[in-house]
């Protein structure tokens, strides 16, 4: 066999950050193979390992009909020539069929650690080509499982396999494609073990719409098929597939919906373009195949630019404002109101009624309203009452009917944070904090000693939000109790969740499966640990963690049909996708935005802070006169209901009637944090 082989070099200086895998590897090559002549297969390499390989059939295919909801009549075409043009490498095949012929082009070049390839078909035929799809099929012939998806599938989603409402990925349902506007990343990663090392694949694209397409608002599609040998990371023209079922997507909460007829109808003449990148690469630890992928789709997008976003001191003025009209105060009951119909105060979660607070305190001096001593001192005392019961404190309080009910452990953990931030601010200030430190402490010592009994199993990373206010009591009453069970709990999420076997899940109430609130949870926690304790390991753990937040973020600008969201050239980047079942996106990011931020300073990366920055200012878009906005912006083909009557009238749609107070309360503790960490509001 002789082979004919060129290398991709970098052309540009590394990107090296301390938020990916500390082993890079070497860069992604290329080799062409051929025998007697004649091109056998397209190789790309990871220093002398072969990670990825074109399909033995060829390195293109298309197919000319459809059957059964599903392409069919596969055809298939090896390259003719090789030639080098420049940077670029150039191979040219054609494809007979029965009605002309397809003239096809693959150009590849080095992107910094990747291999960028554009790929070209001509149409060359008396009349349209029917019923055609189009494909990128690369075959890790090693690699069986562990695909992660951004923002839709995380390890086979083990969590939200049950409910059946999430996609899912196992040997029997080996085959997930999903529309490219669906990723906030676009790129499809696997990892694999070979023998006493790992090894990783990732194939990123650059999404558009497809040209010729038989469906009203048709884009490629993008995911990997294990039903054969090893695992291709594939690029369709357009059909979707998931849980076993093709022709199939995940546009309800509740499951998924018929997608038939994702064809091509190409005409004469057409030249259809596609543009993707193939990354190889070692992995230093199990779970962490995603990582360096992650932050090469960062790279490539470059999404920070937020010069277009309102600033930090336009918003956090919009949405005091807007807290304002959710105050109520009847005798000793004040608080700010989870809905503005309905008779509310509630701690945590959605409702956010204590972040206020803290977050009123650190920006007294930039709204300047001699009202915010008192709300601060008035909500605080009064949510300080909260009852208790066997499992912890009530989270929610009716004001008409002067009951405490309701006790999610999440909302309870993000609470006790949001007076333990307040306690820290009011005893600087001098302020009352009695009530506050009183009602603190018998919950942190509640808590401590019920994680730290034996038998303490929770049910999911919903429980990790107990870990950064455990921190900060520790500091704020000098108690070892309270850091032992910090520390105990850090522990037990890295254990469960560092190796994705068990994916970071659970942190929102409304679906049970891996979520970007669940992955924050942790985050946060380890990042807290780290700050109590100094440890090493804890920072390395929060590393993990805040990069599987990331896989929520979108980090490109979707191109959306007209509606809503077009109506105010809604930017995407910057917001984060919910979970793989509520597949909308929302602006939660503003919460971990100064996490984000923080790790990027204690790690000396600029992205990281840049990033964090973008989280906040892209987010405070959509705001209205009021100081409001709603809640889910709908980037892909998703509707929160449970039944969809055209489905290509979702897209680009905006839910903004659904205004929980923690739409509010988030900016405002966010931007508290980033005046804390010495980001001015003017920035």
């Amino acid at each position: 066999m002789r082979f004919t082989a060129f290398s991709i070099a970098l052309l540009l200086p590394a990107l090296a950050s301390p938020a990916i895998s500390a082993d890079q590897g070497p860069d992604t090559q290329i080799r062409v193979t051929s025998v007697d002549g004649h091109v056998s297969a397209i190789e790309v390499t990871s220093g002398d390992a072969v990670l990825l390989t074109s399909p033995s059939e060829g390195l293109w295919s298309l197919a000319t009909e459809w059957k059964d909801g599903w392409p069919a009549g596969w055809r298939h075409a090896h390259p003719e020539s090789v030639s080098q043009e420049g940077p670029w490498t150039i191979l040219q095949g054609k494809l007979e069929t029965a009605g002309g012929t397809w003239r096809l082009r693959d150009a590849y070049r080095p992107r910094g650690r990747t291999v960028e390839c554009v790929r070209r078909w001509e149409w060359h035929g008396d009349s349209a080509a029917e019923k055609t799809t189009l494909a990128v099929r690369w075959l890790a012939p090693q690699a069986k499982g562990r695909v992660l998806l951004p923002g839709i599938l995380y390890y086979g989603n083990p969590s939200g396999a049950a409910s059946g409402r999430t996609p899912v990925f196992s040997p029997e349902t080996p085959l997930a494609l999903f529309e490219e506007h669906r990723y906030p990343l676009p790129f499809a990663s696997l990892e694999w073990p070979d023998g006493d090392r790992r090894l990783g694949a990732a194939l990123h694209s650059l999404p558009a719409p497809v040209p010729c397409g038989n469906l009203r608002d048709q884009w490629w599609s993008l995911g990997a098929d294990a039903s054969g040998s090893g695992t291709e990371l594939v690029l369709l023209s357009g059909p979707c597939a998931s849980n076993g079922k093709k022709a199939v997507i995940k546009a309800i909460q509740p499951g998924f919906v018929p997608y038939d007829d994702a064809y091509l109808n190409v005409a004469p003449g057409t030249i259809v373009e596609k543009t993707f990148r193939l990354e190889v690469y070692p992995v230093d630890r199990e779970g962490s195949g995603f990582r360096r992928p992650l932050w090469t789709s960062i790279d490539w997008f470059q999404p920070t630019d937020v010069n277009v976003f309102p600033t930090i001191a336009e918003i956090t003025e919009a949405k005091y404002r807007f807290a304002k009209t959710r105050w109520h105060e009847a005798g000793d009951a004040a608080g700010f109101k989870k809905f503005p119909d309905r008779p509310f105060f509630v701690l945590g979660w959605c409702g956010q009624a204590a972040a206020p607070g803290y977050a009123l305190q650190v920006l007294a001096d930039e709204l300047d309203d001699p009202a915010i001593p008192g709300m601060v001192q008035k909500s605080l005392d009064f949510l300080s009452t909260a009852q208790f019961y066997e499992g912890g404190f009530h989270t929610w309080y009716n004001y008409d009917e002067k009951t405490w009910s309701r006790h999610e452990p999440l909302s309870q953990g993000q609470g006790m944070l949001n007076v333990a931030r307040a306690i820290r601010v009011g005893r600087k200030a001098g302020r009352d904090t009695s009530r506050w430190e009183a009602f603190l402490k018998k919950a942190a010592v509640f808590h401590s000693e019920r994680i730290l009994r034996d038998d303490w199993r929770p049910r999911s990373t919903d429980e990790g939000f107990f870990i950064a206010p455990l921190c900060l009591s520790a500091e704020l009453f000098e108690s070892e109790l309270h850091r032992r069970a910090a520390v105990k709990a850090a522990e037990h999420y890295a254990e469960r969740h560092l190796l994705m076997r068990e994916p970071y899940w659970g942190g929102t109430l409304d679906a049970r499966c891996e979520d970007k609130e669940g992955a924050y949870a942790a985050f946060q926690g380890f990042l807290a640990a780290y700050e109590l304790t100094g440890e090493r390991r804890f920072l390395d753990w929060a590393r993990h963690a805040c990069d599987v937040v990331l896989s929520y973020l979108v980090v490109w600008d979707i191109d959306l049909p007209p509606g809503r969201l077009r109506n105010h050239a809604f930017k995407t980047r910057g917001w984060t996708v919910v979970s793989p079942q509520n597949q909308h996106i929302d602006a939660y990011g503003v919460l971990m935005a100064p996490d984000v931020y923080r790790l990027g300073q204690v790690l000396a990366d600029d992205r990281l802070r840049q990033i964090g920055l973008l989280m906040f200012r892209s987010c405070g878009q959509l705001i209205d006169p009021y100081g409001s906005h709603g809640e889910q912006p709908q980037h892909t083909n998703y509707a929160q209901r449970g039944r969809v009557d055209d489905l290509f009238a979702l897209r680009g749609g905006y839910a903004e009637d659904w205004t929980v107070f923690w739409l509010t309360a988030h900016f405002l503790n966010a931007a508290a944090q980033f005046t804390e960490l010495g980001v001015g509001c003017d920035r």
